[in-house]
């Protein structure tokens, strides 16, 4: 079956608006094993959004039309959609009443212009939205069957789960079972994590695809399989995972809908235990991700943001001081435990590329630690390597043991010897000095 994605919306044709709900839809598709042929982008506009609509009711089977269901004059997908399939509009009782029930019970009244997402064509399937006040529809356009969905992503990505795609399964005739599993990873990268399941049989064999999708700074592992059951899914599958999980060990921070805050946050919580942070440069990525989370309010006591190490009561950068500022965290926010993230950006024009030190401490009823990232003898990220008096500047590479060059000398003297029985030339220009002789002069060559 032949599926065209539609988006409308002059926000995402001109670029202002990232459009991840075409991602999204397509991933998701695919998932499902129903493949996308075409994916398009039209403006609100009336007369392009009415040519769209004939052009892929023409070349696809299934259509997902995405946005311009919302209240405004400039949502014209129900208005198009009536006209493409030459029926009026009419208004859904049914849709006005859930309408103007959701805005009594938050105590509002609904404005009159949302009477407009309750207008549906003529004779058009109704698809629920149980948490949002567009409403989604099905309607036939030439030999296509078109589903409309809202553009809200939550809203969109729940209408999509719940009703369009089992719609289309049943439309394209495919039965069956589809279960995706996924693995996020911390620490590896594609190519490595390839080389490490690759060779496993069920993925030689196509029993099961197995997939890598990055999203920095993890790594999506995906093992998708099909089935006649869930049982058959679930027994095909469950050896493989076990497999993959002993292989990736522990790179893997979280599974399926778990995602690395959770998991921690999880932990944290299980254990009765609380953290507060504190961390510079950053803008508080860290405590965004931490505060949002259900449950949060019950363990993620603070938060510190600052860029000045002088707030957080200390002098500089070190894994001292990041030490120092999660045993002061951990005491005076009265948590279990306690992390400070202290970043010093160099100077320089390599700045924006994150070239710097980092320290991280840890604190918890047992004391505190911290550790230097990345250590100095790997450096990475931009971040140049320092000395260790404090000067800031790039330390020099260390050099060859004297005895070590002397040694390579006299092997490159006795393998020239024994081809050419006389000295090199190149050495005999040098000097007769062999000992401070590091290397062949550059574009002198060896000719006897």
């Amino acid at each position: 079956m032949r599926v065209e994605i539609l988006c409308t919306g002059d926000e995402i044709l001109t670029g202002k608006t990232i459009n991840t709900n075409y991602s999204h839809m397509a991933r998701r598709l695919g998932e499902a094993s129903l493949t996308v042929h075409w994916g398009t982008t039209v403006g609100d506009d009336r007369t392009a959004l009415l040519q769209a609509f004939r052009q892929a009711a023409e070349r696809a089977d299934a259509v997902i039309v995405n946005g311009g269901l919302g209240p405004t004059v400039d949502d014209l997908s129900q208005e198009v959609a009536a006209e493409a399939c030459g029926v009026p509009l009419v208004l859904s009782d049914y849709w006005m009443t859930r309408m103007t029930e959701s805005y009594a019970r938050r105590g509002r009244v609904m404005p009159p212009n949302n009477r407009k997402q309750a207008m549906l064509p003529e004779n058009a399937e109704f698809i629920d939205n149980p948490i949002g006040t567009a409403c989604g529809f099905a309607v036939t356009i030439g030999r296509a069957r078109f589903f409309f969905t809202p553009g809200v992503p939550r809203e969109m990505r729940r209408m999509l789960d719940e009703q369009v795609i089992p719609r289309l399964l049943k439309l394209g005739g495919i039965t069956g079972v589809t279960k995706l599993k996924r693995f996020h990873s911390f620490g590896i990268g594609e190519s490595r994590a390839d080389n490490m399941l690759g060779d496993m049989a069920a993925f030689q064999n196509g029993a099961i695809k197995l997939g890598f999708q990055a999203h920095y700074p993890q790594l999506e592992t995906k093992l998708a399989v099909r089935g006649d059951s869930e049982a058959a899914v679930a027994a095909t599958l469950a050896p493989v995972e076990a497999e993959v999980r002993r292989r990736l060990g522990n790179f893997v921070i979280a599974e399926d809908d778990q995602t690395l805050e959770g998991v921690v946050l999880a932990a944290l919580s299980d254990r009765g235990h609380t953290l507060a942070t504190a961390e510079m440069v950053s803008g508080g990525h860290l405590a965004s991700r931490l505060a949002p989370l259900p449950g949060a309010e019950h363990v993620f006591r603070r938060g510190i943001v600052t860029r000045d190490p002088g707030e957080l009561g200390v002098n500089g950068v070190t894994v001292e001081a990041a030490e120092a500022v999660s045993h002061r965290l951990r005491e005076e926010g009265r948590t279990s435990h306690a992390l400070a993230l202290l970043i010093d950006l160099d100077e320089g024009s390599d700045r924006p590329d994150l070239g710097g030190t980092i320290c991280i401490g840890i604190a918890d009823d047992r004391g505190a630690v911290s550790r230097p990232r990345p250590p100095d003898r790997r450096p990475r990220l931009g971040a140049r390597r320092r000395r260790r008096d404090g000067t800031g500047l790039p330390a020099p590479p260390p050099a060859r043991p004297a005895r070590r060059r002397a040694h390579r000398l006299r092997a490159a003297l006795r393998r020239h010897w024994f081809r050419c029985r006389q000295t090199p030339s190149w050495l005999r220009q040098a000097g007769e000095n062999i000992v401070c002789i590091r290397a062949r002069p550059r574009g002198v060559k060896r000719t006897c």
